[in-house]
């Protein structure tokens, strides 16, 4: 070894002891706690090891169910479903707008009723084999702790019971999920074990599954109920606090209970005391809950609230008129009914102009009149709560738009939320009534859809000679699609297949074949190899092979 390698070596080994010593030195002071000392040459400089910061919607998480702050309603209905399951063994669905409690509330009752848990999140592969494996062995057999099933589940030794939670059960898509939905559906239905589920919306869920379970809505949290909490917390963490710092948190979260801890702990990290001025916390981009939205028209809000509610709720207008129209006879009484019918008339005109026009820009009045114009049709504020039902005409309720659904969201590649929510509403918008035609062929083509699934998209009859026209004309674009991407295979076959029919042709086309493909040049001596017309084929654009509604347009 050289002594230019051999000096080298000493170096990297010298410099490798050194950062070992150190990082040795470091671990020591943190597991200790002390200030931690880190020496160079005679200079000696003390760093404080920062203290690592809890997350505050951990360590205020309620414990109990008598905890749980602003859904009262909610709360009570949840702990009679687990003191009276033995009596109805269903499943039961917590559904609500993220950050309210639902999943704080499940482990709340696992405690109060000192059952074990078994929890499968977002995070969590959730095939069918993996439900099968994890919640649906803890809600057909024995705990965690061996106990089995025999106990809690026939309702003898209540405490031997798993409680079974499935966070986000309205997300579970794609092949990533692959047979978690249907593995969902069985587990509720044959579970000996209370099981619950946690979903943002409740009609994101299959009509299966909906109907084999209880439903119990979080509704989302007041400010008034938000700033108890937040100067609960601040006394506790010994944090002074101006009470206008905390309405302010509040009121900018908008009934999200978790994002509001999460700002105060933000705003109050590293300081002792929090002021209005402290608050930095800018608006959330959150999308407004549909059935708080109906609250907002039908009930709290005035004309100029109901207009900046509408544009907050990810629908769009057509299905907020249906949803307002659907309900406003169960909240108002009959002459504000007639004067918010006026306003939907409105609405539905404009509604009508933008299918007809293609002109977006007219569903900013259509939004007008819905909200603003139901809002100021109404004498003052209204109380109570409602139960609001879905238009009878909804897409999710009818088995044809589940299957039109999954389609979208198969050749597009999202989820089967995100072709319900925004790719279905604007495929129904642009192919109105199948018009333009063209554009409806291309669609019918590019999600393989019947006459039942062309009808529910557009509108028309199902058995009119217009729906069956363009399903058909469809059917030939997706085999003409299929031919050329096929590069002249069944062109081949038939070739191949005529040739069989005629031994005497097939045998003297072969003879002149052979002649050909010998290698004999041609008359001007220009020979066109295999090279050649691999060149040729190279020439020509290439396709990816996956069909789009683009392709078909």
């Amino acid at each position: 070894m050289s002594s230019l390698a051999l000096s080298s070596l000493r170096v990297s080994m010298k410099l490798s002891n050194q950062l070992s010593s150190q990082l040795s030195e470091i671990r020591r002071v943190e597991c200790s706690g002390e200030t931690a000392a880190y020496r160079s040459g005679t200079t000696k400089r003390h760093t404080p090891v920062p203290p690592v910061m809890a997350d505050w919607t951990e360590t205020y998480r309620p414990s109990t169910l008598s905890e749980v702050r602003g859904n009262d309603k909610a709360r009570d209905a949840f702990a009679e479903w687990a003191r009276s399951w033995d009596d109805h063994r269903k499943a039961v669905v917590l559904h609500g707008s993220p950050g309210v409690g639902k999943t704080s509330a499940a482990h709340a009752l696992a405690n109060d009723m000192d059952w074990e848990t078994v929890e499968l999140n977002a995070s969590d592969q959730r095939t069918g084999d993996v439900i099968e494996r994890f919640a649906g062995r803890a809600a057909r057999n024995a705990t965690l702790g061996g106990s089995a099933a025999g106990g809690g589940a026939a309702g003898g030794d209540t405490t031997s019971r798993q409680l079974v939670v499935l966070d986000e059960a309205d997300n579970i898509h794609g092949n990533h999920d692959r047979g978690g939905a249907s593995a969902i559906t069985k587990l509720v239905k044959e579970s000996g074990q209370p099981i619950v589920l946690i979903a943002n919306d409740f009609y994101d869920m299959s009509r299966g599954l909906r109907s084999a379970t209880e439903e119990i809505e979080f509704r989302d949290v007041s400010a008034r109920s938000i700033v108890p909490v937040l100067r609960d917390i601040c006394r506790k963490e010994g944090i002074e606090f101006e009470s206008d710092a905390l309405q302010q948190v509040a009121e900018r979260n908008r009934g999200d209970l978790r994002g509001a801890v999460n700002d105060l702990q933000a705003a109050t990290e590293g300081r002792d005391a929090i002021t209005v001025e402290d608050v930095v916390t800018g608006d959330r981009d959150k999308a407004m809950g549909l059935f708080p939205f109906l609250d907002a028209v039908l009930k709290e809000q005035s004309a100029e609230e109901a207009l900046q509610s509408a544009y907050a709720v990810d629908e769009t207008p057509d299905d907020l008129t249906k949803w307002i129209e659907n309900n406003v006879l169960d909240v108002y009484d009959t002459m504000e009914a007639v004067r918010a019918y006026d306003f939907l008339a409105n609405a539905d005109v404009w509604l009508g102009r933008v299918r007809a026009t293609q002109n977006y820009s007219y569903w900013r009045y259509a939004t007008d009149n819905a909200s603003a114009g139901v809002a100021a049709a109404r004498d003052g504020t209204k109380g109570g709560w409602t139960r609001y039902g879905r238009p009878q005409f909804w897409a999710s309720s009818d088995a044809t738009a589940d299957e039109v659904v999954g389609r979208i969201a198969a050749a597009s590649g999202c989820s089967i939320a995100t072709a319900r929510r925004d790719v279905l509403p604007f495929l129904k918008t642009v192919t109105h009534h199948c018009n333009p035609r063209e554009l409806t062929v291309a669609m019918a083509a590019a999600y393989d859809l019947d006459e039942a699934g062309v009808a529910f998209v557009t509108g028309s009859g199902e058995s009119t000679n217009k729906v069956e026209s363009i399903v058909e004309d469809a059917q030939k674009r997706r085999e003409q699609r299929i031919e050329d991407n096929a590069d002249g295979a069944f062109t081949r076959m038939g070739q191949t297949r005529s040739e069989s029919d005629s031994p005497t042709e097939s045998a003297g086309a072969t003879e002149e074949a052979t002649a050909e493909t010998s290698g004999s040049p041609s008359s001007d001596g220009s020979g066109s190899g295999p090279g050649e017309n691999a060149e040729s084929d190279g020439d020509e654009s290439e396709d990816d092979g996956q069909a789009g509604l683009s392709d078909f347009v």
